[in-house]
């Protein structure tokens, strides 16, 4: 068990007072206003009648990715295939400063909520659209899960070994790049409006871009050289060596020499000092064409160690060494407990629930975990009331299905 912390009711973080409406669905919305949600804002899900389509990754029968992804958030229940909820969402929108949609391009367009329209309703909204490929190009409107986007992106053609297929990554690596450029570039639309007097804006957030950027110098290293960056595994095109190698007891450890001095370090933990002056090794740039060799020797001194004899051998000497964890070692490591790096939050299905802490860590305004990821519809009568909404009208509402409220309504 991870420690516990408690939620803590009241505002609380640098974004106290920022209100969002997310009408977005699965991982690249729900990153970008979970990480906003933390820091204060208050984020509220609305969500189609069958609930944002995050709730049906279930394991063992369990919403876990909806129960990481949407903590402190609240959810309304609204059902946008109706003409009669556009007023709804208008006027919440008058009272909001983000409003983020992960529709495909042109589908905000088609309800009659087009970019302008909400303008006119607020001129301060910023409003923030995720799509796979952006609101323009010859691809706008194509599907654009994640998937599509690290396999065209460039990343899975470098990701895995040379004489293996190409590895697309086994988390939602560009969902959740694209949200975390997306509250970037919300803050940064925010701060144009607070401090600069300005108007909202469009954000454009395609799932492709952030992730291509991530990639580095690929576009110019092909510019001069016309080559393909090769698929390496887990070694460096830049630096020698860099790998993973097995040990004795049949762990893992990675290990870095990325400059001269560590490579000249590691060449003495494996008692191999001659390799200083050797001209094969003697620099980067000859490790880099001599690496499978290179390899080789330090994989056999290694494999001659357990795991915890290795570290303790190279951090004795100095080298950029650490273990290969997987979530069984994770939940043992001091470090992770002593820094709160994932905590148990208390949950209604399973007690309390580990997730990964609040990040970025602010020392004077620090984020808050302030509830648990709402039901379906958990916070409908709230939210129409605090924007003017009278009892009878939210019955009414609830009566025609424009909302919907939670069939066993339970407040955490």
């Amino acid at each position: 068990m991870f420690n516990r912390i408690e939620f803590t009711s009241g505002p609380g973080g640098p974004l106290h007072g920022i209100r969002i409406l997310d009408l977005s669905r699965l991982v690249a919305g729900n990153t970008l206003t979970m990480v906003l949600a933390d820091l204060g804002a208050d984020v509220i899900k609305i969500e189609p009648p069958g609930g944002d389509t995050l709730r049906e990754w279930r394991v063992a029968g369990v919403e876990t990715a909806w129960k990481t992804y949407s903590r402190n958030k609240r959810s309304l229940c609204l059902n946008l295939r109706d003409e009669g909820s556009r007023d709804i969402l208008l006027r919440l929108t008058t009272e909001a400063h983000v409003m983020v949609e992960s529709f495909r391009p042109g589908t905000l367009e088609k309800m009659n909520l087009a970019p302008m329209t909400l303008f006119a309703a607020n001129p301060k909204l910023v409003l923030a659209r995720i799509s796979g490929w952006g609101q323009t190009g010859p691809y706008a409107e194509r599907p654009g899960f994640g998937t599509l986007v690290e396999g065209m992106s460039g990343f899975a053609s470098m990701n895995g070994f040379a004489d293996r297929e190409p590895v697309l990554p086994p988390i939602y690596l560009g969902d959740m790049t694209a949200g975390l450029y997306g509250a970037i570039g919300i803050l940064s639309a925010l701060r144009h409006v607070e401090v600069n007097h300005g108007e909202g804006q469009v954000i454009d957030i395609p799932l492709l871009d952030p992730l291509f950027s991530i990639l580095g110098a690929q576009a110019a290293n092909h510019r001069l050289t016309r080559v393909v960056k090769p698929r390496t595994g887990s070694r460096s095109t830049n630096s020698a060596p860099r790998n993973v190698y097995r040990t004795l007891d049949e762990h893992w450890i990675c290990l870095s020499g990325s400059t001269q001095k560590m490579a000249e370090k590691i060449f003495r933990a494996i008692n191999r000092p001659e390799l200083i002056t050797d001209p094969r090794f003697s620099t980067n740039e000859n490790r880099l064409h001599n690496v499978v060799e290179l390899d080789r020797m330090i994989a056999s001194f290694i494999l001659t160690l357990n795991q915890q004899e290795c570290l303790d051998l190279f951090q004795k000497n100095g080298v950029t060494v650490g273990p290969i964890y997987d979530m069984s070692d994770i939940e043992h490591d001091p470090h992770f407990h002593a820094r709160q790096i994932v905590v148990e939050l208390p949950d209604t299905d399973l007690g309390t629930i580990p997730v990964h802490t609040i990040s970025p860590r602010l020392s004077a305004t620090p984020g808050r975990f302030r509830r648990a990821a709402p039901h379906l519809g958990e916070d409908t009568h709230d939210v129409l009331g605090e924007i003017g909404y009278t009892d009878s009208a939210i019955a009414g509402f609830i009566s025609s299905g424009l909302v919907k409220m939670p069939d066993k309504p339970e407040k955490r």
